[in-house]
């Protein structure tokens, strides 16, 4: 049995946040470049899902981005029962860094691990922007107690110093359907951010190039992978803990 002294809920908790059902979406529609980007694109976000399966508005969404490959994935449900879907793959227009975790401000790193979207940005200086909870449990162990560093966005404008970015277009989408989740009773969407596609026998190459003679960044990279396995295998996310070492430990017998 995995013991984990100190739990972190890296994945989406499905429980509702106070607000009445439309209430956030509302709120959000105040907002010029959203007010747009929902006129421009529902419409057709709402076709796209219904071919797709995935009833409208979304319920519940996955994203998972690989940093060497340049993709962001967009998966969504429409209950805890049913697996995840693939939506959409986005390109990942710029990138800053290499291949490992974020472990201090300033290093230009865009973080490896487990997160989830903390903050909706309608005013962002990148067009539209999505929070993640960087620094996590993990990172706040294994990272500069001090000086962690953070403001990590998924974000428009296609710039970045260590953050995700996409172009305008596809920032809009992921904002709307983010909302609508969010709006919809998903607190916490879960954002997985791995060096890699694992799938990718190039990119597979490469990380084995960077974890060689970095036996600490091979343990790392073998945590990441564990989760990325499970979800390969059934399309759900497990439950995943953080040790007192700031290691992940997969919890497989709570999925959701």
């Amino acid at each position: 049995m995995i013991r984990v002294s100190i739990v972190y809920l890296l994945i989406a908790i499905f429980a509702m946040n106070g607000m009445s059902q439309s209430s956030f979406i509302s709120n959000q529609l105040n907002y010029p470049r959203v007010a747009n980007a929902f006129k421009e694109k529902e419409d057709s976000l709402k076709v796209q899902l219904s071919q797709k399966g995935i009833n409208w508005p979304v319920k519940q969404l996955y994203i998972r981005s690989f940093k060497y490959d340049s993709q962001l994935e967009v998966w969504a449900r429409n209950s805890n029962k049913d697996p995840f879907t693939l939506f959409k793959t986005y390109k990942v227009c710029a990138l800053s860094g290499a291949l490992g975790p974020k472990r201090f401000e300033g290093d230009y790193q865009v973080p490896e691990g487990f997160y989830f979207i903390n903050a909706f940005n309608p005013n962002s200086s990148y067009h539209l922007s999505l929070g993640i909870n960087y620094p996590n449990a993990s990172d706040k162990i294994r990272s500069n107690g001090t000086h962690p560093g953070g403001d990590i966005f998924i974000h428009g404008t296609c710039t970045t110093v260590g953050c995700i970015p996409l172009q305008n277009q596809q920032i809009e989408e992921l904002y709307i359907l983010s909302a609508y989740a969010y709006n919809g009773g998903q607190q916490f969407i879960p954002v997985h951010i791995f060096p890699i596609n694992f799938n990718n026998p190039k990119s597979l190459t490469v990380l084995l190039k960077a974890v060689k003679d970095d036996d600490r960044y091979k343990v790392f990279a073998d945590q990441l992978k564990s989760v990325f396995d499970f979800f390969e295998s059934t399309k759900k996310i497990p439950l995943i803990g953080v040790n007192k070492k700031g290691d992940y430990e997969m919890l497989s017998s709570a999925i959701q």
